[in-house]
């Protein structure tokens, strides 16, 4: 379990990246969704201890994350954003290299080991080809085989499968949910449909701040019977937008197709439609961003 209280960071140029956050996240995958800028990345690198907090507590199990650096670090995997490789190293040999970083000194014990995290995130038939020649997903891929050295009770996702085409972004998003049967896998993005699919328990944030905790299924459930859908003039959307809370918008067969949440009816030529992830989502920005303008 990794439990977090009421931190807080503010940056030097006045800008309050989190603001008194609290969550519980059980072993298993954990989504956490927000815009860019919402915080997302800030909490990950706190959580990670590569930044300090203003103020407040993370605890995994019984380590004391913020007072204990080191002690994280021997059980956390870590994939962030943009990480860089050595493109002209094989990932036979980067694989190594991290190893022996990670502490595992025995050669036996360290072929072992690349032996079969290679395999287990379906890289080995191209063991020898230099990171260079790479694909994005199998990038991805080779980051999370280095953030699994160490058999970790905790790994730390950032944005995983932005730029991967649909087949890549499948096969890594199976290779997570693999792993989160063991262990805490955070799962930081703005892709709602990989939450979705993946995670059972999720949070968003949006402003620094946690706006709703949850399971995916009862957060959607909340919404029934409150969204409405209509296509209109895309020349008509800012109407809209200043007499309903228009949630998301979408071009379909040249007509701009509105999601609207409201408790009744809003309007003649609106249907009511089952609400999605993406419906919570948005509802929940749109509140936070009025929340800012109050």
């Amino acid at each position: 379990m990794l439990t977090i209280r009421n931190l807080s960071k503010t940056y030097p140029n006045g800008v309050r990246a989190l603001n008194n956050v609290s969550l519980d996240i059980p072993n298993g995958m954990f989504g956490l969704l927000g815009p860019n800028g919402a915080g997302k990345s800030t909490l990950m690198r706190t959580i990670a201890t590569l930044q300090d907090a203003d103020g407040g507590s993370i605890r995994l199990g019984d380590i004391d994350v913020l007072a204990d650096k080191p002690a994280t670090r021997r059980v956390l995997g870590y994939l962030p954003q943009e990480f860089g490789v050595y493109p002209k190293v094989s990932a036979e040999a980067m694989l190594d290299h991290f190893a022996v970083l990670k502490g595992v000194t025995r050669r036996g014990e360290r072929r072992d080991l690349v032996d079969a995290l290679l395999k287990q995130v379906n890289l080995w038939d191209v063991r020898k080809r230099k990171l260079g020649g790479f694909s994005g997903g199998m990038r991805q891929r080779f980051g999370i085989a280095q953030a699994l050295i160490g058999d970790p009770k905790l790994v730390i996702v950032d944005e995983p499968t932005a730029g991967l085409d649909p087949e890549e972004r499948q096969r890594f998003l199976n290779l997570l949910a693999e792993i989160g049967e063991r262990v805490v896998v955070i799962l930081s993005t703005h892709i709602v449909e990989d939450v979705t699919e993946l995670c059972p328990r999720m949070a968003i944030i949006a402003q620094g701040q946690v706006r709703l905790t949850g399971e995916p299924r009862e957060t959607i459930r909340a919404l029934e019977g409150r969204v409405w859908r209509r296509a209109i003039d895309k020349a008509a959307l800012p109407q809209y937008r200043e007499r309903m809370i228009v949630l998301s918008t979408r071009l379909a067969g040249g007509a701009t197709l509105i999601h609207v949440l409201a408790d009744a009816k809003p309007d003649d030529g609106f249907e009511s439609v089952a609400p999605d992830l993406e419906d919570v989502y948005f509802g929940q920005l749109h509140h936070a961003a009025s929340a800012g303008a109050v």
